[in-house]
């Protein structure tokens, strides 16, 4: 199972496609997520969501609190150049650093992700006193655009792209 979700971070995690995969039930999958989050080895995003019928609400998303736990589990240690799933990487070590930020200088907010059905997506969303504030995050360097869709619903305060060029201050470390 801890292979299986290796292979989605940054993707949205079905416990039905986990449990097919694995030939466990629903709820040990549960129980099993739970005990890893609870031995800091995983954490879970939920889904933003604020108009029901047009946007994902149960879906979640599972990152590893350490990308090197994951790439030990799928004995993957490749250089950048080699490897095919930097983007995942990037947003896992992204998503991981940024809570551990948060908590670190006790600044409290919820996180998300965001997706409709359409599949537009917002990588990580944070909402602190009602304020919303979007990323994206981009390996390649480039700016992405936030969809229209969810720049008109939620109209948040800040929007960025993260890449290795500006990812300091998004983690709070001095450029």
């Amino acid at each position: 199972m801890l292979q299986a979700l290796a292979f989605q971070i940054g993707n949205q995690v079905s416990y039905t496609e986990l449990g097919q995969l694995t030939g466990l039930n629903h709820e040990t999958i549960e129980n099993y997520i739970s005990l890893l989050e609870k031995a800091f080895i995983i954490f879970r995003l939920p889904s933003f969501s604020r108009n029901i019928r047009n946007e994902l609400k149960k879906s979640r998303k599972i990152y590893f609190i350490d990308n090197g736990i994951r790439n030990a589990v799928i004995n993957q240690f490749n250089v950048p150049g080699l490897r095919n799933d930097m983007g995942a990487l990037w947003e896992n070590f992204m998503v991981a650093e940024r809570i551990k930020y948060l908590a670190y200088n006790q600044i409290n907010s919820s996180r998300f992700f965001w997706r409709n059905p359409a599949q537009n997506e917002i990588d990580y969303i944070e909402e602190r006193n009602g304020a919303i504030s979007a990323y994206e995050f981009n390996y390649g360097g480039k700016k992405k655009k936030f969809p229209e869709v969810f720049l008109n619903a939620y109209n948040p305060v800040f929007t960025e792209t993260i890449t290795p060029e500006n990812f300091e201050e998004f983690i709070g470390q001095p450029s």
